[in-house]
């Protein structure tokens, strides 16, 4: 074979990479050639020291040569707990180059969120929602590839990046068709476990056929790069050992052709017996043996810069662990260097300190920690984390050192693993606090400290891990040092975790049975009022003929003095609305919870004492008993609120959700259309069968059949699982009465009463009289009119009976129109006039254009069809808009004059 070096002197490290050196070109040169192109992913896949890290440092030169802006950064073994820390190396310095206004002009809203997480903002009091945070990186990105433009972002070593990094980057890829950054990503082939291997599939998959498979060297290029490193005098036999000693490893061919120089070896087969002892000096305890000739200060200096890690380790903070002196650490750090251990880093690649080290290969860091003995490396990492913390860089920096110290009881320590824990919640990353916190449960924390650990650690996992969080509470629960306001937080987070586990039912038995054992007061109302809130939203909750007295009594004597009497007051007027009692006394409630016509201080969107289902509840009142504008008012807020505040996950579905229901209440339904589709497409990210991806999904399916697109609200039907089984928590609006809607809309009549049904035994047994928020005796009295008039007129009338108990324009004015549409003659059209002049009053568009619409079919005047369809066309009912023109049409060529 021909020993072909690449063009242009390239470095030995590239022998054989032309075609993959091509792909980056053409990928750099897209990427540069317009801005309004799409963005391009490349994966590098291949063993240690195969030439990834020399592929990604040539991108950087064709970049470079490009007048591109190039970002690195470098996971790192020891450093993959360390949360943020590769995203942090690629966008830190860019924005610190900036001023400080400038950074927060780029960021906008996102640099309070965003920030904490990169490093250039102090994080607030509050824990910061993952998703957000995540949003928030990837919103940083977007915003300064036009300053950047264009931009390059070059990752190494993926497989050791932390997992938080490679959530925002898989986050990023998705959105590569709208942004153009070219992204490259060298990563070994070996299996990552958990979360961090799931993200690192998901990339590759992004990168489809842009994932590289980097292999070894053939026998002609050693050969090549035998010749071109020893001279052209080796011989066909050595340049062959030297393949075979090194399996064509690009790493360990360079490295072993280097000491063969040192040695002065003559490269001709009577010394090709010398190459096999030479590269296993390279590696593993024959790279230690190699160490320790350079003698115990220098081993022990090495040993200190692999405890502490990465790039950049700074000579000062590895002499201090190495105890020594700092001109004996030099001479140290400068023998490692000649002896191709330690290196000083690219500044082009990573910026660093001048002077910093790092080690030349990750091969050799990873040999000298594993040869640290045991005991020893606990120690040193013990002392290393007290180096971190008096450099003042925070306990979350020296975490992950804590971490790695031997259990002994030491309650300083655990203390600073829940110092650890909150600066890691407070930056979004949960799953670091949660590793910090089970640390700490295993040195173990004293006594009356460690049911306040266990605590701590439900805290962080409720967002991300409910079955965790209720084994961590309840545990807690029964141990001795929870006491007072702390307790009851506890027991109120873990009904919580209880509901967001889908365990409504024993939610609701945990908060029963400790109210039980407390005595009158704040602290028992509270809890009182999360078991009436739980029960209110559990579907599988009979109606308790106690439960509405025991709610009412309580929240008669409560006047809005306290959180507590405002929450028993907001759940007395959900109930209320739910079980059809007049809408005028559940505004007053409702009302009674607010204070100067706002959330109370402390029962905001993001305040976390009493949770979101608390407020979504108030706001859902107020939309059902035609109080839009102070429903949409309070939905907006929730949106404003959680985007301000970074929550990108449940928070802002439901957000989303529910201001879809105050849109399609009010009629306008393009709105609305738009607005949960946005719900459903962040549901998605959440996870499906949960009961907000139920709201998303239930919504937008009624807002289809509302517009008349059947035939899409199917679609989405079928796509979300939108039909049995129906979740345990009570969905608005009803999904058995959508459903069972869809199911006539399509023709599946026979179906559709029967779903019709299932929705009336339901909504009995809960007790849900409401014919406007379980809507389905109005549609079942239509379906039944031919084939049994007598039950669909009771139907009716029972509805048209409720519905004026109710009193609202909407409830009456829909009962008013399905009365009509059982009539003939003249009654039919008198009712239909009726519901005219009533849902005229009413804020909601669709139903009165619906109402036109049919008052003017059943009197046949044009006008009437005419104010019908404009008001159809206002909302966006298609189908409403369809039928009125049709009966136009008729009309008119009927009376053409």
């Amino acid at each position: 074979m021909t020993e072909a070096r690449p063009a242009g002197a390239a470095p030995a490290s590239l022998w054989e990479r032309e075609e993959e050196v091509a792909a980056i070109a053409r990928a750099v040169d897209a990427v540069c050639a317009d801005r309004s192109s799409s963005g391009h992913l490349l994966v590098l896949r291949g063993e240690a020291g195969v030439g990834k890290t020399a592929l990604l440092a040539e991108t950087r030169r064709i970049a470079e040569d490009r007048d591109c802006a190039v970002w690195s950064a470098r996971g790192g073994e020891t450093l993959s707990s360390v949360p943020f820390n590769v995203v942090r190396q690629l966008m830190r310095p860019a924005l610190l180059s900036l001023l400080p206004e400038e950074a927060r002009e780029y960021l906008g809203d996102w640099y309070d969120i965003a920030g904490p997480a990169l490093g250039i903002a102090e994080p607030s009091k509050e824990q910061a929602d993952p998703q957000g945070v995540c949003d928030g990186l990837v919103a940083a990105v977007s915003r300064l590839a036009s300053r950047y433009y264009p931009l390059v972002l070059l990752i190494d070593d993926a497989h050791w990046a932390d997992q938080e990094t490679l959530r925002w980057l898989t986050a990023l890829v998705e959105r590569l068709d709208h942004l153009p950054v070219l992204i490259v990503v060298a990563r070994r082939p070996e299996e990552v476990r958990g979360e961090r291997g799931r993200y690192l599939g998901l990339i590759g998959e992004a990168a489809g056929r842009s994932v590289t498979s980097l292999s070894t060297l053939t026998p002609a290029a050693v050969a090549g790069l035998t010749r071109a490193t020893l001279g052209a005098h080796a011989d066909a036999a050595f340049c062959r050992e030297v393949w075979a000693v090194t399996d064509g490893n690009p790493y360990e061919t360079v490295e072993l052709l280097a000491k063969v120089k040192d040695r002065d070896l003559d490269p001709t087969e009577s010394s090709a017996a010398e190459l096999r002892p030479l590269n296993r000096a390279a590696r593993g305890g024959g790279l230690v043996d190699r160490l320790e000739e350079l003698g115990v200060e220098a081993t022990r200096f090495a040993m200190a810069a692999a405890i502490l890690g990465g790039v950049g380790i700074s000579i000062d903070e590895a002499s201090r662990l190495a105890v020594m002196g700092r001109d004996t650490a030099v001479r140290c750090a400068e023998l490692l260097r000649t002896a191709r251990i330690l290196t000083e880093p690219d500044p082009a690649a990573v910026p660093t300190v001048v002077g910093d080290l790092e080690f030349v290969h990750p091969l050799i860091a990873t040999a000298v920690y594993d040869n640290i003995p045991p005991s020893l490396r606990t120690a040193m990492h013990g002392i290393a984390a007290k180096i971190v913390t008096e450099a003042g860089r925070g306990l979350a920096a020296a975490s992950r050192h804590l971490i790695q110290v031997h259990p002994e009881g030491d309650q300083e320590l655990v203390e600073q693993l829940r110092g650890a824990a909150d600066e890691h919640l407070a930056v979004g990353a949960p799953d670091a606090a949660r590793h910090c916190l089970e640390r700490a449960l295993r040195e173990p924390p004293a006594a009356d400290v460690h049911a306040r650990v266990l605590y701590d650690l439900g805290r962080a996992t409720l967002l991300t891990a409910p079955a965790k969080t209720a084994e961590h509470l309840r545990t807690a629960l029964a141990m001795p040092g929870l006491d007072g306001d702390v307790r009851v937080d506890a027991v109120y987070r873990l009904s919580q975790a209880l509901v967001h586990n889908d365990q409504l039912e024993e939610a609701v038995r945990t908060i029963e049975a400790e109210a039980a054992l407390l005595e009158e007061g704040p602290a028992k109302m509270r809890l009182q009022a999360a078991q009436f809130m739980w029960e209110s939203v559990y579907a599988g909750e009979a109606n308790s003929a106690g439960r509405t007295e025991k709610l009412a009594a309580l929240a008669a004597t409560c006047t809005g003095r306290d959180n507590a009497e405002r929450a028993l007051l907001i759940l007395r007027g959900f109930d209320a609305v739910t079980r059809g009692e007049n809408a005028e006394e559940v505004v007053e409630f409702c009302d009674r919870s607010l204070v100067n016509d706002r959330l109370a201080p402390g029962l905001g969107w993001t305040d976390q004492e009493w949770g979101i289902e608390l407020l979504m509840m108030l706001s859902s009142s107020y939309a059902y008993t035609d109080r839009l504008d102070r429903a949409e008012a309070l939905f907006n807020e929730a949106l404003r609120s959680y985007r301000s505040a970074g929550w990108s996950g449940g928070h802002l579905v439901l957000a989303h959700a529910y201001l879809g229901l105050g849109l399609r209440r009010r009629g306008r339904l393009k709105e609305a259309e738009e607005t949960l589709r946005e719900a459903v497409a962040l549901a998605e990210r959440v996870g499906r069968g949960l009961p907000l991806y139920w709201s998303a999904s239930c919504n937008l399916v009624d807002v289809l059949i509302a517009r008349g697109h059947y035939d899409e609200a199917w679609k989405i039907a079928e796509e979300f699982g939108f039909g049995p089984p129906y979740p345990s928590t009570i969905v608005l609006p009803d999904p058995r009465s959508v459903r069972g809607r869809l199911l006539l809309a399509v023709g599946r009549t026979k179906d559709g009463v029967n779903e019709l049904e299932a929705a009336e035994k339901a909504a009995a047994v809960r007790g849900h009289l409401n014919p406007v928020m379980v809507p389905w005796a109005l549609d079942l009295a239509r379906a039944l009119a031919t084939a049994d008039p007598a039950r669909a007129a009771r139907l009716a009338s029972d509805a048209r009976r409720r519905a004026e108990r109710f009193g609202t324009y909407t409830a009456i004015g829909e009962a008013l129109r399905c009365a009509a549409a059982l009539e003939t003659g003249q009654r039919a059209v008198r009712l239909a006039h009726q519901a005219v002049n009533v849902l005229e009053s009413s804020p909601s568009q669709y139903e009165h254009a619906a109402a036109r619409i049919e008052y003017g079919i059943l009197s046949r005047s044009v006008s009437e069809l005419n104010r019908g369809l404009t008001l159809a066309r206002t909302c966006g009912a298609d189908g409403l808009a369809t039928q009125a023109e049709g009966a136009l049409r008729g009309l008119l060529a009927r009376n053409p004059g």
